[in-house]
């Protein structure tokens, strides 16, 4: 039977998105209006919808009525740590909501950085 990694050595929901976002506060990359969108469109939707759930994932929290026998009266707890302990499903649902608003601001920068990008190039063809 393996054991479970320790809780250190699991990924961290955000991680990489937050050096994408570094990334994109650094001008390291660019991306136009078109590509922009279409990557917000999802990180939008799937936000939205996770707002929209919030009331019947929080129902998870609640112990489940599963009686009283002794295997229900073992799975009751199990089920809520399950649920939202420190690695629980609703613990990293709402990390996820966290880095795709990360993600958001990180795509809304690097659109901006194409346009100043992009307006600089025009600039110095008009000049040449």
């Amino acid at each position: 039977m393996s054991e479970s990694p320790p809780p250190e050595a699991l990924p961290v929901i955000g991680a990489s998105m937050a050096a994408f976002a570094a990334l994109a506060a650094q001008g390291s990359f660019a991306v136009n209006n078109h590509g922009g969108q279409a990557l917000l469109k999802p990180i939008r939707e799937l936000v939205a919808w996770i707002d929209s759930e919030r009331v019947n994932l929080e129902l998870l929290r609640q112990e489940a009525k599963l009686g009283t026998s002794a295997n229900a009266q073992v799975m009751k707890p199990y089920l809520q740590k399950v649920a939202s302990d420190d690695q629980g499903f609703l613990t990293q649902v709402l990390k996820l909501r966290e880095s795709l608003l990360d993600a958001e601001q990180a795509i809304l920068q690097a659109m901006a950085s194409y346009e100043a990008s992009d307006e600089q190039s025009a600039r110095r063809l008009g000049d040449g």
